[in-house]
């Protein structure tokens, strides 16, 4: 087996999750993405493995490892996805903010007409 076809397969795949990862907004998406960057370090790694003729099978050892951090990665970024989604009804990447911030008029917005009673408060 010529070590190229598998590269190029996963040199491709690689690339496919990096345009997913920079291009979608939906963080499900976003994960998918990312999944399918693992899986072609995996390909990559077995591939090597397999034209090495290792006789320890390092990069099938390693490809397993991978799995099992890709399938905790998944597991912790869908819930919280799932936490976002419900806290906000969004999942989209672009219209999240810092959790910590609050969700209440901003006392600075001169527009805000609860603005200059906040700022006289703050001042007493």
């Amino acid at each position: 087996m010529h070590l190229a076809y598998p590269a190029v397969l996963a040199v491709l795949l690689f690339c496919v999750g990096l345009y997913g990862v920079l291009a979608r907004r939906n963080a499900i998406l976003v994960l998918m993405s990312v999944e399918l960057m693992l899986n072609a370090v995996n390909l990559n790694l077995v591939a090597f493995d397999v034209w090495l003729r290792d006789s320890l099978h390092a990069g099938q050892a390693l490809t397993l490892f991978t799995i099992a951090i890709a399938a905790a990665e998944i597991g912790i970024g869908l819930a919280i996805v799932l936490a976002v989604y419900r806290n906000r009804g969004t999942a989209d990447i672009d219209k999240l903010r810092d959790t910590a911030e609050g969700s209440g008029p901003d006392p600075a917005d001169p527009e805000d007409p609860a603005a200059p009673a906040q700022k006289a408060e703050a001042a007493a």
